[in-house]
């Protein structure tokens, strides 16, 4: 029996996956921000205060909250799991031959519950203890120099993996700052108790095509939009598909080319399901989206398009139309909270979603058409441009 079941971006959300940022944001620095792909260095005692106050909002609404850093602590009690994520984590063509058998066998001494923390937060030369025979790249590093880069894109839990009905796509991140990440989350559903059996859609390989959970709306049983841009290609578009079909999770898959942009990095940064016919869409890009159909056959797959997404959409979901949450935005408005992640909200349920309370005028129009709107901080939380979906990652909801 699996331990997930998603059909839906809005059937009453019940189990969800989030991660409390911790000391891997202090890491961040003005100096190397940018490569860790955040917009400022956050402070990080109000982001975990706005994060609790997430988590606490889900809850108040009856949602299951799972912790990727308890859940990672618990994995790494299973040795084989721990061997693999440390042996992704040290990389000889990276650290060195020398210094990798050492850091590797220091590692994997460490108490489950220190080594999630330096898999997360990371590890530099000068909090590595200088045992054993030192290497070039030991000797060359700087003391303030990662030997174990931070994640703290974590944060993020929707990116490194999602559910689609029973089965997992655990994804190959484009960012080198991210691609470590799915080693920690393939490790929690291949090993941890509260998943096995799940099966896998994407394995998480460092030889899979790229592709994101970002860019991934189920927008209703069996119909899957998916992004390509900046975050998935092509290639990682058709060999979900492929599985997805082989899997019988899905009978239509969308592939929707999006602007290859820092504030529109994934599908969800611009679009997401409010309600089970209705989106919120960043208005520069409602009219003007364009789809591919992709269905199975028995030799291959179907490709048809492009046609606008809107339509596209409404046609696999069996709808006359999908709804578009009219934000009645001037352009200056729009981009503004477009870059707050205004279109970025997280469903609980049909018409009833998260979003962050700054972007006033986005919901404001949400409510006038009927979309119940529970406001949440985010002012540090944001820095990593990510909203209150980008930071959860649905493990169960209910059925449409």
């Amino acid at each position: 029996m699996s331990g997930v079941q998603v059909t839906s971006e809005v059937g009453r959300l019940r189990t969800v996956l989030l991660h409390r940022p911790g000391s891997e944001l202090q890491r961040l620095t003005p100096r190397n921000n940018a490569d860790l792909l955040f917009d400022g260095v956050p402070w990080v005692g109000r982001a975990q205060e706005e994060h609790d106050a997430f988590a606490q909002a889900l809850r108040d609404r009856g949602v299951e909250v799972l912790y990727l850093q308890q859940l990672l602590t618990e994995t790494l009690d299973d040795a084989d799991a721990r061997a693999s994520v440390v042996n992704t984590a040290v990389a000889p063509t990276v650290v060195g031959p020398i210094l990798a058998a050492a850091l590797r066998g220091w590692l994997l001494d460490l108490p489950s519950g220190d080594l999630a923390l330096h898999l997360a937060a990371g590890l530099t030369h000068d909090e590595l203890p200088r045992t054993g025979p030192e290497g070039v790249v030991r000797r060359l590093a700087g003391s303030t120099d990662f030997v174990l880069p931070p994640l703290p894109n974590l944060l993020f839990t929707r990116d490194s993996s999602l559910c689609v009905a029973d089965h997992v796509a655990v994804t190959s991140p484009s960012m080198r700052a991210r691609q470590r990440e799915t080693s920690l989350t393939g490790a929690i559903y291949r090993h941890h108790s509260r998943f096995a059996g799940t099966p896998l859609l994407y394995g998480g390989s460092r030889e899979e095509a790229w592709f994101e959970g970002g860019d991934v709306l189920l927008l209703a049983p069996g119909v899957i939009a998916i992004g390509v841009g900046q975050r998935t290609t092509p290639a990682g578009v058709e060999a979900f598909a492929l599985r997805a079909f082989a899997a019988s999770v899905a009978h239509t898959v969308l592939a929707v080319p999006i602007a290859q942009e820092r504030a529109t990095m994934h599908l969800d940064t611009i679009c997401t399901m409010v309600d089970i016919d209705a989106v919120v869409m960043f208005p520069a890009v409602a009219d003007t989206l364009q789809a591919w159909s992709v269905t199975p056959t028995e030799d291959g797959v179907l490709i048809t398009g492009p046609e606008p997404f809107l339509i596209a959409a409404a046609k696999a979901m069996q709808l006359d139309e999908l709804r578009v949450v009219d934000t009645g935005l001037d352009p200056v408005t729009a981009e503004r909270e477009q870059w707050d992640d205004g279109n970025n909200t997280l469903a609980l349920a049909p018409g009833l979603v998260v979003a962050y309370e700054r972007n006033v005028v986005t919901n404001q129009a949400l409510e006038a058409a009927g979309v119940e709107v529970v406001r949440i901080a985010g002012s540090e939380l944001g820095s990593g441009r990510g909203g209150p979906r980008c930071m959860s990652c649905p493990v169960l909801r209910d059925p449409l």
